[in-house]
């Protein structure tokens, strides 16, 4: 398995598009309660590749992603050979980027000596879409892309 299994929740979700992908390996309703039931590892394998396939469609689309801790804001923007990253970082021990006071504080003070701020480059070294994979296994999660687009904006300007 190239990434990591779907939830229970993203099956339920993706129940329709689970059914058709087991209908074009000619498996019916009645022939996947029996590899259940009868040959499991079989079911765990295609349980594996049908979420492979969504994760690579996914990863393939990803263009903007967005990390959120309790001091650090971390904003990418995905390209097919590098990502372009923003920084940002409280120097106010007690600001928590995770709470809306936090976020409120940071619009407030975005252009002031309290928020260190890094623009970053880094070349996809392995597959670019196990390293998005990577992102989101570390905490990113996938984004409009507004909140890098609007500081980028300025930061060019």
């Amino acid at each position: 398995m190239k990434y990591a299994r779907l939830t229970k929740e993203q099956f339920d979700e993706l129940h329709a598009e689970f059914a058709n992908f087991l209908g074009t390996q000619a498996i019916d309703k009645a022939e996947w309660d029996s590899i259940k039931i009868n040959k499991p590892e079989v079911a765990e394998q295609e349980l594996d590749v049908f979420s492979d396939l969504i994760w690579e469609g996914v990863l393939s689309r990803a263009e903007f992603l967005e990390h959120f801790s309790k001091n650090h804001i971390f904003l990418f923007q995905c390209f097919d050979t590098h990502v372009q990253s923003i920084v940002l970082k409280s120097l106010v021990a007690e600001t928590d980027f995770l709470t809306k006071e936090g976020l409120q504080w940071l619009s407030d003070n975005m252009f002031t000596e309290t928020i260190e701020m890094k623009v970053g480059k880094k070349v996809f070294t392995e597959d670019r879409n196990t390293s998005i994979f990577e992102l989101i296994q570390q905490g990113a999660f996938l984004s409009d892309g507004q909140l890098f687009k609007q500081i980028n904006t300025i930061i060019e300007s």
